[in-house]
């Protein structure tokens, strides 16, 4: 193994090191890598060895340390080396990593877009629905990537070359077995927070629809269903989705 190239999460789990402390090592020169391709890094372990062989490699802070832990940024964001099969978010400056999503997710994903697109071509021609993976920058200190969302025509200005640079007009998350918490709680607050008008979750597994809106600065449940109901929103006149069809291959 010290002669062949291991990616990122090899080279932690040897060390019994944190993914994160790898880039971070990557980031600074710390360690010798390969780069494959654009954000795609591999190490050989012998020769990560000897360059950390004079350093005091620990991830438990001094007893004594005051200084808060740096809020990561939109660049550190972009420094971050791709790891293949791997999500990545940073909510209120931490860094957020979970598995690519499963076939359901992205089945019911698929035919949700279609149906706001459709809509949204109709009521407002000028604006966009994208899908994931697009960063999105709502607040300093948070790059998500919603698995939907759409860009009113009024906010076109927030779309820039690399990413959309703001608060969408419509958030859709579809919910994982590893993103419930995520979703329903730290997403949900900075949706909030940012502005985000309409915020729905999409859970393919309890196959449920549920569809929030700001009321006074805080979400309210406006709409939702479940198995095989059609929900019909009220701030989206003519908007019909039958959960049925997003179920179903």
């Amino acid at each position: 193994m010290n002669k062949e190239l291991i990616t990122a999460q090899a080279l932690a789990e040897i060390l019994d090191l944190s993914v994160e402390t790898i880039w971070r090592y990557t980031r600074e020169n710390r360690i010798p890598y390969i780069e494959l391709g654009s954000r795609q890094y591999r190490y050989k372990l012998d020769d990560v060895i000897k360059a950390l062989s004079s350093d005091t490699v620990s991830e438990k802070p001094a007893p004594y340390e005051t200084q808060p832990v740096k809020k990561l940024t939109y660049q550190d964001y972009l420094d971050i080396p791709e790891e293949p099969g791997y999500r990545f978010e940073i909510l209120e400056g931490m860094l957020i990593k979970e598995p690519s999503p499963n076939v359901a997710h992205q089945r019911a994903s698929r035919k949700l877009q279609r149906i706001l697109e459709d809509y949204f071509a109709e009521v407002d021609p000028e604006g966009e629905v994208f899908n994931a993976p697009l960063d999105v920058t709502p607040l300093d200190y948070n790059v998500v990537q919603p698995d939907l969302f759409y860009v009113s025509g009024e906010q076109k200005m927030m779309v820039k070359d690399e990413r959309i640079d703001g608060a969408p007009a419509l958030v859709v998350e579809i919910i994982s077995p590893s993103s419930g918490r995520k979703d329903r709680l730290q997403k949900m607050r900075i949706y909030r927070k940012a502005g985000v008008q309409h915020y729905w979750l999409l859970d393919p597994q309890q196959k449920t629809l549920e569809c929030f809106a700001l009321r006074d600065g805080y979400y309210a449940l406006i709409a939702s269903g479940m198995d095989e109901d059609v929900v019909e929103h009220p701030d989206f006149a003519g908007l019909s989705i039958e959960l049925k069809s997003l179920w179903s291959k």
